[in-house]
C-alpha cells in the first residue's frame, strides 16, 4: 500500500452531506411557496416606488403652497421637490438594506 493523499468525494466528505442537506431544505422550501419570489418582487418595486414617489410630490406641494402664500425672491418648489427626492430614495435605499440583510441572516440560519 502506498501512502498517497485521498482525493475528497461525497463519500469521505462529511460536510458534503451537510451541505446536500442545507440545499434539500431550501429547495423544499422554495417549492411550498412557489408565487412568493414573484409577489415578493412585485411588492418590492411596489414599495420602494411608493417610498420615493410620496416625499417627492409632497415636497412638491408644500413648495408650491409656499411659493403661492409666501413669494420671495427664491422658488420654493425645486428646492422641496429635490428635498423630497432624496428622503425618497434615503428610506428606499434603507428599506432595501434592512430586507438584503433580514434575507442574509435568514440563509446563514438555514446554513447552520
Amino acid at each position: 500500500m502506498t501512502d498517497e493523499p485521498v482525493a475528497p468525494t461525497p463519500a469521505n466528505d462529511p460536510g458534503f452531506a451537510e451541505q446536500v442537506g442545507v440545499q434539500a431544505t431550501r429547495k423544499l422550501a422554495a417549492r411550498r411557496n412557489p408565487a412568493q419570489g414573484v409577489w415578493l418582487g412585485m411588492g418590492m418595486m411596489g414599495m420602494i416606488g411608493w417610498s420615493v414617489t410620496v416625499p417627492t410630490l409632497l415636497g412638491a406641494a408644500l413648495g408650491v403652497w409656499l411659493d403661492k402664500h409666501h413669494p420671495g425672491k427664491h422658488a420654493w418648489t425645486l428646492a422641496l421637490l429635490v428635498a423630497g427626492l432624496t428622503v425618497g430614495c434615503w428610506t428606499a435605499w434603507r428599506w432595501i438594506a434592512n430586507e438584503e440583510k433580514a434575507m442574509r441572516d435568514d440563509r446563514q440560519a438555514d446554513d447552520a
